[in-house]
Parts: structure tokens; C-alpha cells; sequence
């Protein structure tokens, strides 16, 4: 997979996106198997919309696809370069990670998104999806295994574990043949890859966001931004869970807070300070803070100040990314530098996290740590380095 070149993986991607297309209704059929299993095992709508594929989304997958190929290939490149003192030549350049192995939930166009990231980064992959995307996991699996064969590339190069027990991932994450282990899910799922993995972690997903509302917000702005933020589409991990608000302005903000949010089917879960405007919210507990609720549910909590807001943010973000609304340049500033997040908002939505947004095309995922990368994984986070040495007999004395 490492000495293939540009153009024999991007004829492959290619053919991945042709072949997807043309099978989009033996891929939705096997989706309505997981989406009727998904009712009948009761779960939310959330989740369900985060498990449908219809034939508008099975095209962006298709499209995703094709805009990896656009994407430059980072194998190869050269990082530096200079003459050490003994006369070699030293050069550093990207190669792949080699063997990455992703484990995830639910969402089966991250099956096809890792697996065409992997490919044009040079590494093969092991994938593990969830038990409710089983069958629409093992048809895109079979069908981009297909398309490697038909341009002559190794199927096995994209590999799907069938077996959705706990046993077979906790298998997968003591694995030593892999170089690289990414959850993408819930903090559980999140929490068994750290204790069980034996090769180094990159631990993506859980996006626990805070919205603060400042003191001298633009109040329009600032619920444009919450809409978006939390209704768009609630079910992804760059939405935001948590609502701050200013107590100077929570009069004046919280009524529009619960007329827009109640119009949209959100349920609100409000602190003591808050319910006393948010008469239709429901008491909040310490775990509805921590709590990554992926669905229409909204924390509300009125602060004194930006400290206090910072303080929370600190005691409950999940370090994905964090939101201020303000007009005054020094709280902004204070808060992008005191946030410890991946990325830190200031006038607009958490919802431009996302590789795509940021340039860097389809996503493996969005990195909440800080080794070996953070943010929104695009093919770069796919790859290391390698130093090449060149010299004409040089011997160190």
C-alpha cells in the first residue's frame, strides 16, 4: 500500500464511487434491515437518523469520495531537507501509519469515509462498526472490495470485522498487528478502546459543547448561533448540549431561548436561577452537565461571568469544541485563549467543526486529544514520517 502511486489510488477511489453509485439500491436495502432492527430495539430518532441512508446520502458518500481524489496526497511529501556536516543528505518525508484500525458506531458512511481516507494516505484499514449498522457496513465493505479488484488492487486492503460482539472488539483493540487504533463514538465506546488497546490511541467523538452567551452579546446573533448549533441537527458531536448565559442579559435572552426552542421540539433542562424565567423547563441534575445528549435536550445554566463559564466549560467540555457570543474583543480573546478545546468559536457555530468545513474533505474523525493530532482528521492525520539519509560511505567516528 505505501509504494502505490497517486494515480493507482485515485483509479481506485474512483471506481469505489462508481460502484457505490451504481448499487445504491441494493445499499438502501440493506440499510431498512438496520433501520427496522434499530425501531425495534427502540432506539431514538437521533440515532436512527444518524443510521439512515437514503439515495440523497448514499450520493455524498459517493461525492466524498470523489472529492478525496481532488485532495493532494500527502505520501511523499517532503518536509525538510538540508546537507548534514558529513555531507549526506538528509530528507523527511511523509508515509503512511501502515495498519490503522477504526472502531465506530452507528453511522455507516463513516465505513466508507475512513476507508477511502486510509486508502489515499497509503495504509490499509480494519474496520468494526456497530450492531446497528451491520448490514449496510457489510454491503458498502463488499462493494468497495469489489471496486479495489476490479483495478487490480488488494481487496483485503479494506476489512470489515462481521462479528458485532463486545468479545470481537475487545479482540480488535488488543491487537498488536495495527499501528493505529480510532474510536469514533460515545464516551464508552471511547472509554473500552483506552483501557483495552495495546497500540497507541486517537480518541475522537464525544463532543460534551458549551454555548456561552456573554454580557454584551448580540442577542439575535447569539440565538441564531444557538439554533444552529443545537437543532440543526443534534444528533452529530459538534452540536452544542450546554447553554451559558450572562446573568446580566438572562432576562432578556432566556424567553427567546424557550419560545425558539420549544417551537423546535427541544426539551430544556434549566438551573435553579434559569427555570425562574424558563417556566417549562425541567430541573437539571450534575449529570445532565456531563452529559452528551446527541438529541433535542438542552442544559441551561444562568453564570456570573466569564470566569464562571470558563470554569464550567473546564469541569465538563469533552475538549471538542466550545462557543462565545460577545462584542467585547478582550472577553473574546480571553476566552479562545483559555479554552482548552480543539476548536474554540467566538460569534458563530460549533457546527463548522467538521473536516470538510475546514478544507481537509471527508473526516476520520475529530480528534479530542492532542497527540498525535487535534481537530478534524483529514488524510495529513493519516500519516508519519520518515527520515531518508543518502551519503557516499560516510562512517560516524
Amino acid at each position: 500500500m505505501a509504494q502505490l502511486s497517486k494515480q493507482d489510488k485515485n483509479d481506485a477511489l474512483r471506481r469505489i464511487a462508481e460502484t457505490i453509485r451504481q448499487n445504491s439500491q441494493l445499499i438502501c436495502r440493506a440499510n431498512r434491515h438496520d433501520i427496522q432492527a434499530a425501531k425495534q430495539a427502540g432506539l431514538s430518532e437521533a440515532l436512527i437518523d444518524r443510521l439512515l441512508l437514503d439515495e440523497a446520502r448514499i450520493e455524498g458518500i459517493a461525492r466524498a469520495v470523489e472529492e478525496i481524489i481532488q485532495l493532494p496526497d500527502p505520501v511523499g511529501q517532503v518536509l525538510s531537507g538540508e546537507t548534514m556536516s558529513e555531507g549526506m543528505q538528509l530528507i523527511n518525508v511523509r508515509v503512511p501509519l501502515g495498519v490503522c484500525g477504526i472502531i465506530y458506531e452507528a453511522r455507516p458512511n463513516v465505513t466508507v469515509d475512513a476507508a477511502a481516507l486510509c486508502l489515499k494516505a497509503g495504509n490499509a484499514v480494519i474496520l468494526k462498526g456497530g450492531k446497528e449498522a451491520i448490514e449496510s457496513n457489510k454491503a458498502l465493505t463488499r462493494l468497495m472490495r469489489q471496486a479495489l479488484e476490479e483495478v487490480e488492487l488488494p481487496a483485503d486492503c479494506i476489512q470489515l470485522i462481521e462479528d458485532t460482539s463486545r468479545q470481537a472488539s475487545i479482540e480488535l483493540m488488543e491487537l498488536r498487528a495495527l499501528d493505529v487504533l480510532i474510536p469514533r463514538g460515545g464516551a464508552g465506546l471511547i472509554a473500552s478502546v483506552v483501557e483495552h488497546a495495546k497500540v497507541p490511541v486517537i480518541e475522537t467523538g464525544t463532543g460534551n459543547n458549551h454555548l456561552f452567551v456573554d454580557a454584551t452579546a448580540d442577542l439575535s446573533q447569539a440565538l441564531d448561533i444557538l439554533i444552529n448549533a443545537k437543532c440543526q441537527r443534534p444528533s452529530v458531536c459538534n452540536a452544542i448540549e450546554t447553554l451559558l448565559v450572562h446573568r446580566s442579559i438572562a432576562e432578556d435572552f432566556l424567553p427567546r431561548v424557550m419560545t425558539s426552542m420549544s417551537e423546535r421540539g427541544v426539551e430544556l433542562r434549566a438551573d435553579e436561577v434559569a427555570r425562574r424565567v424558563l417556566s417549562s423547563a425541567k430541573a437539571l441534575t450534575q449529570t445532565d452537565y456531563a452529559t452528551e445528549f446527541i438529541d433535542l435536550i438542552l442544559a441551561v445554566r444562568v453564570v456570573d461571568d466569564i470566569d464562571q463559564a470558563l470554569d464550567h466549560i473546564a469541569t465538563y467540555g469533552t475538549g471538542h469544541s466550545e462557543a462565545i457570543v460577545t462584542t467585547d474583543y478582550d472577553q473574546a480573546r480571553r476566552f479562545q485563549q483559555a479554552v482548552d478545546a480543539a476548536a474554540v468559536y467566538v460569534n458563530c457555530s460549533t457546527r463548522f467543526t467538521d473536516g470538510g468545513e475546514f478544507g481537509l474533505g471527508a473526516e476520520i474523525g475529530i480528534s479530542t486529544q492532542k497527540l498525535h493530532v487535534r481537530g478534524p482528521m483529514g488524510l495529513v492525520a493519516l500519516t508519519s514520517n520518515k527520515y531518508l539519509i543518502s551519503g557516499n560511505g560516510q562512517v560516524r567516528g
